[in-house]
């Protein structure tokens, strides 16, 4: 097992949220961040301490609990509790916003993006994720229920699913190209990743990790024993679906996107 982005998530946190923020991070590697970088929903700050190499300028985050969880990482030089379309910063103050599946989460999203326009300096980039309009359609149960003609018990499935996962947005390139050009952004280009088998492991990774959940609540921490030869098989499971990279459908979708100058 190497050292590499995969090794460093699955050994923090559940195989599931650790395969999928491990695939998103790779996409950083040639994407440039200029400071001031602000991370728009930034927890509690494992992504960021992870993926950049450097704290980056600012975090903002509406929940002090995973924002402490931040400070003690030194993920951010400063770490906001904001609300997302209120922001505590100077007009035109960045130059490079990140925002890593958390848009899907806000019901008012467009309000969120307006005020983030709002603190980027003219044609800064503004780069983030989140779940595509083939997310419902790739989960394994409600594509099985489907397949022998029950398709009321799929959609109740995946309306659980939305739920459990907190999803208000699971939408198309289209519609986040309309939705951002409202606030003000240009998209320079976006991908799907995230395979129907990557997207299995995922699912059934929501039910397999209780056992972290638990240890989570218990000890705060989600794996108890973070050691190779407790995860080898886990890292071995994963590790065709963390090398696919950009797909033709997929359950996710990456943006970079540019403030309109």
């Amino acid at each position: 097992m190497t050292d590499d982005l995969l090794w460093r998530q699955i050994k923090a946190m559940p195989a599931f949220r650790g395969l999928l923020r491990a695939v998103e991070a790779k996409f950083y590697d040639d994407l440039p961040l200029p400071e001031p970088t602000l991370d728009l929903g930034c927890g509690d700050g494992h992504f960021a301490s992870e993926t950049f190499g450097r704290p980056l300028s600012a975090g903002a985050d509406p929940w002090w609990r995973p924002l402490k969880e931040a400070r003690d990482r030194r993920a951010y030089l400063v770490s906001a509790q904001a609300d997302g379309a209120r922001l505590p910063f100077p007009t035109g103050y960045f130059a490079c916003a990140v925002s890593n599946s958390v848009l899907e989460h806000i019901p008012d999203v467009e309000s969120v993006l307006v005020d983030l326009n709002r603190v980027l300096q003219p044609g800064a980039r503004f780069i983030f994720c989140s779940p595509s309009e083939h997310f419902l359609e790739f989960l394994s149960i409600s594509r099985f229920l489907r397949r022998v003609g029950l398709r009321p018990l799929a959609e109740t499935y995946e309306r659980f699913f939305n739920r459990i996962s907190r999803h208000h947005h699971c939408d198309s390139p289209q519609v986040w190209r309309e939705r951002l050009g409202r606030a003000g952004f240009d998209v320079e280009r976006c991908w799907y990743y995230f395979s129907p088998g990557a997207h299995r492991a995922l699912e059934w990774g929501h039910y397999l990790g209780l056992p972290s959940a638990i240890c989570k609540a218990l000890f705060g921490r989600w794996i108890l024993w973070p050691s190779r030869a407790n995860l080898w098989l886990t890292e071995k499971l994963l590790r065709r679906y963390y090398e696919e990279g950009e797909q033709e459908k997929g359950a996710y979708v990456f943006f970079v996107t540019r403030k309109v100058s």
